[in-house]
């Protein structure tokens, strides 16, 4: 009897798990929410990802950041880049959903990142964003 109990019980866990995921994706998107592990500075933007990609892109050549590399798959992109002083800034972009874009910027090298820079990154893709 407990056999026959315990599969709806774990559907049950997963689905909710599952429903909370995306609410609490959802919740970050509106409330601007950062995060920030291992040098990597992550927002979610309530925008589509080619909207902002081109965000992105022209914020780095706003901050005088050079652009070396440009990749992109459609759903994931990557920007290489190098400030004046030759410190790399690596920006990636998810599409989370077709109006939700999760931004990840790094600035530095390991061990010596520079949260500052990336801040300053992620407000001007949200300016450009709100217009």
């Amino acid at each position: 009897m407990t056999r026959n109990l315990l599969l709806p019980v774990i559907l049950s866990c997963y689905l909710i798990t599952v429903g909370c995921a995306a609410v609490v994706t959802g919740a970050a998107a509106g409330a601007g929410a950062y995060t920030y592990m291992n040098g990597e500075l992550s927002r979610f933007y309530q925008a589509p990802f080619d909207t902002t990609n081109q965000a992105c892109t022209a914020t780095l050549q706003k901050l005088k950041i050079a652009i070396t590399e440009e990749a992109s798959d459609g759903i994931n992109a990557t920007i290489k880049a190098k400030r004046t002083d030759g410190t790399p800034v690596t920006v990636n972009t998810e599409m989370v959903e077709p109006r939700i874009t999760k931004v990840s910027v790094r600035s530095g090298m390991v061990g010596i990142w520079d949260k500052n820079v990336s801040e300053l990154i992620h407000a001007s893709i949200a300016q450009r964003l709100q217009k």
